[in-house]
């Protein structure tokens, strides 16, 4: 049903790979964090000679974005040299960080980040199994039968909305078996949630945060869409949209207390932008692969492909526009089918992190995203918020080109 398998980790990490499998073929932009006579984050483009600063005309990703064609925009910015590719990918690896070189930040600035979520038939059982368990792992093996004995897990073909998705929503409702879970994963209407403030998510190499109050909590692999303040998709990244599913299993009302937390969503390693050879056919088909190496030697693996969406990613668009504007443009998780069930510990304990686990995600088209896991109490502290950015732009003269 997840697709996942597991075992003991041997060897070296074969995943430590950033760039997508075509190198630098496609149009990458990013954010980084520079060490110029004022240090602070710069919007870059990365190319075979090197990775070049566009803040001079683009001091802003989201500036970027709205440009009428954010590749082009990107191809033909001259832009200053700041270091090699090579560099600033190994400065951007969990555990390799030199503070005095350039490395990457997540690739959104201005952008409210909204995660969709129960896209997936196996994520739409496991949030119901969450809900029957109230948060306790240990019950979750035995309602997991159960469950898929009531529903089924053969949900995929279904399509959120359909005359035959509102006939099994009247059959559960008769039997009592509703889950509000089931309503936005079968029913017309999708759950998009805010997932992290402005400037708030991690990038690559930096530690992502699980509550330290968490027992029951797991990685989520996903691709994000970028899109500008005239609701256009114009690039795509990958994302961490990090589950606490004992606290969320408690009640679907503490879904803020699980998903935004210090250092609870990372995003990168760059965005892809949209040209001639990367779009939304590309996101459509697009796999996502999941590695979780433990300091205790435990290693998951898992797959995520974007075909077994049950909503169209430009519908999950559409839904988070419906009524609400986006003047500085917005990041959109799209969901994952991931929801870990193989035992790490003790029989029936299902999976949750531990510290020290490096999360990889990688896919084909947009690279590799690594980040090591601790707790949001002890993670480095959220300090650059849109009061320092400001100013950070406005001490190297940038405001003015901002705006």
């Amino acid at each position: 049903m997840n697709n996942m398998t597991t075992a003991r980790a041997a060897g070296a990490d074969t995943h430590a790979q950033v760039l997508p499998d075509d190198g630098l073929q496609g149009t990458l932009v990013g954010r980084v964090w520079t060490h110029g006579a004022i240090p602070g984050p710069a919007v870059v483009a990365l190319r075979p000679e090197g990775v070049f600063d566009l803040s001079d005309s683009y001091p802003t990703m989201s500036t970027l974005l709205d440009t009428e064609l954010p590749a082009q925009a990107a191809h033909n910015t001259p832009g200053r040299r700041i270091c090699g590719v090579d560099e600033l990918i190994q400065n951007s690896l969990p555990g390799q960080r030199q503070p005095t070189l350039p490395w990457l930040l997540a690739p959104c600035d201005l952008q409210v980040v909204k995660a969709a979520g129960v896209t997936f038939a196996a994520s739409l059982i496991e949030r119901v199994i969450e809900e029957q368990a109230r948060g306790d792992a240990t019950r979750a093996q035995g309602l997991r039968s159960q469950v898929i004995g009531l529903i089924g897990e053969n949900l995929a073909d279904m399509r959120p909305g359909s005359p035959e998705a509102m006939a099994l929503k009247a059959l559960l409702q008769e039997k009592g078996l509703w889950s509000q879970y089931l309503e936005v994963g079968i029913g017309p209407d999708a759950e998009v949630f805010t997932k992290a403030p402005v400037l708030a998510s991690v990038g690559c190499g930096d530690d992502i945060g699980i509550r330290a109050d968490s027992a029951w909590n797991n990685p989520e692999p996903e691709v994000v869409l970028a899109i500008n303040s005239r609701g256009d998709i114009v690039g795509a990244t990958l994302g961490n949209d990090v589950n606490l599913r004992d606290i969320e299993g408690r009640s679907a009302l503490l879904l803020g207390k699980a998903k935004d937390n210090n250092a609870s969503c990372a995003l990168g390693p760059f965005i892809r932008l949209f040209d001639a050879g990367f779009g939304m056919d590309q996101v459509r088909n697009e796999t996502v692969h999941l590695r979780v190496a433990g300091v205790d030697g435990f290693e998951l693996r898992g797959i995520n492909t974007m075909a077994s969406i049950s909503r169209d990613p430009t519908d999950l668009v559409a839904q988070t526009l419906a009524a609400h504007q986006y003047p500085d443009g917005f990041m959109l998780f799209l969901g994952t089918l991931f929801a870990p069930i193989e035992d790490r510990d003790q029989p029936g304990s299902g999976f949750t992190h531990k510290l020290g686990d490096v999360v990889t995600i990688h896919s084909a088209w947009l690279g590799g995203l690594h980040n090591r896991v601790t707790h949001s109490e002890t993670a480095a502290p959220w300090q650059f918020g849109l009061r320092a950015f400001i100013g950070n732009l406005a001490q190297r003269g940038l405001l003015r080109a901002a705006l």
